[in-house]
């Protein structure tokens, strides 16, 4: 367990907030493109406790603005984008990407004045199917150049979903290997639309996370957080190899369907303490994703991006289907089972109350890591995985892997040598 303080560092994500402090020193997704078209509405926004607007303007560029109109503090999401940026129903006052106050038609000439106003702005970047923010001090470090973003939009997919509950005990989900054998074992493979085996064996990976429930777990540090190994026993002379990722700050990569070609990553933005926006990813770097890639997180949400199965409903619990189809009687989707595991602990997790266990290392180690990241933010350096040298911003060692291997193979040298084929084939 930690302790009360310890827990609030953590968790508590407002502009004075040590925790708020340090998401804010890194991008962030802050929407969907799609939720953004060219010609659309202004979009209004909360993101780590900020009310804000999105729009594009007549030039296609996002922006994000202070809610309220600097000038009596009429809501902006309602305003009109013409000339230049979006104007303000109220009086008219006319605001660009910057924050410029470009018209005040109201006064004399314009607006003596009106270039003294510096209204709340954000800098945008558009990549990968989502807009993002720095809502940092100083001049932004450089968006990480992860494969998810840069591959052609054919090869990729991303959607998000509402969590009610903290940002962290959602990413904390991600890197707790153990999960896997239980939360989302699925009893009768037969009901499952995509099967595929374990590279190196042939069974599907359900089977294995299922026939080992008890695996051996590794972390090791590295520039942009945690990697995690996982190993199960997968029969005679042979293990299971499972590689995920915790990556600083808010975010995780693992191994999904498009294993060997292709990662998954949750990236887990606060709205508040209490809410989050779950930003999630899939890519291939060598082939475009089929429909089932393109859908399968997208499937039991609704327009507005929120799990059909939810707590009100009790996540449409069948006990009936715990018997025979899946472990959780809560159908198939993952997204489904994570929302349960995560909001069912509270809208603010209380670590004083846990009792970690060994399998839960990596909790710890990226719990570490997150402290050890305030205290450099605090003290006016860059924390980990902020990156403003090019140079640094190769990001071919973040993979996730997931095979079969045999128990005499040192699995940390198969990682790097895995690692290392990549980053020959797709380097540039």
């Amino acid at each position: 367990m930690i302790s009360t303080e310890e827990n609030n560092l953590l968790t508590q994500i407002g502009p004075e907030t040590p925790c708020g402090g340090l998401l804010r020193r890194y991008w962030q997704p802050v929407a969907l493109t799609e939720e953004l078209p060219e010609g659309g509405a202004p979009v209004k926004v909360k993101i780590l406790s900020e009310e804000l607007v999105l729009f594009r303007d007549d030039q296609k560029r996002p922006g994000l603005l202070g809610l309220h109109c600097s000038h009596r503090g009429t809501d902006l999401s309602y305003g009109r984008v013409e000339d230049g940026g979006l104007r303000c129903l109220y009086h008219g006052w006319l605001y660009n990407v910057e924050g410029r106050c470009l018209e005040q038609p109201g006064e004399p000439g314009g607006g003596e004045h009106r270039d003294a106003i510096r209204h709340r702005a954000y800098p945008c970047k558009e990549a990968g199917g989502v807009i993002f923010t720095y809502l940092g001090p100083g001049d932004p470090p450089l968006l990480p150049n992860y494969e998810f973003l840069t591959v052609p939009a054919e090869y990729r997919t991303v959607v998000k979903l509402y969590e009610s509950c903290n940002y962290l005990q959602g990413n904390e989900g991600n890197i707790d290997p153990v999960h896997l054998s239980f939360l989302h074992q699925c009893l009768n493979e037969a009901q499952v639309a995509y099967r595929r085996t374990v590279p190196g064996s042939d069974a599907t990976d359900n089977r294995l996370l299922g026939e080992d429930i008890a695996p051996t777990i590794d972390v090791e540090i590295t520039d942009y957080g945690l990697r995690i190994y996982t190993l199960r026993d997968a029969g005679r002379d042979k293990r299971y190899l499972r590689v995920t990722n915790f990556v600083m700050p808010n975010l995780s990569v693992f191994g999904g369907s498009s294993v060997g070609y292709g990662y998954s990553i949750h990236w887990h933005v606060p709205i508040d303490d209490t809410s989050h926006w779950k930003y999630i990813f899939a890519f291939s770097r060598e082939k475009p994703l089929d429909d089932f890639m393109r859908t399968r997180s997208r499937v039991e949400l609704t327009a507005d991006y929120r799990l059909t199965r939810n707590g009100s409903n009790r996540y449409q619990q069948d006990r009936d289907s715990m018997k025979t189809q899946t472990f959780t009687g809560m159908g198939l989707n993952f997204q489904a089972h994570d929302a349960f595991a995560t909001e069912s602990q509270g809208p603010v997790q209380d670590r004083t109350a846990e009792h970690l266990v060994t399998s839960d290392k990596a909790i710890v180690a990226a719990r570490k890591l997150l402290l050890n990241a305030m205290k450099d933010a605090k003290d006016g350096r860059d924390p980990q995985h902020v990156i403003r040298d090019p140079k640094s911003n190769q990001l071919l060692h973040l993979q996730a892997l997931s095979e079969v291997v045999p128990t005499s193979v040192d699995f940390k040298q198969h990682v790097r040598e895995r690692i290392a084929e990549v980053q020959r084939t797709y380097g540039k």
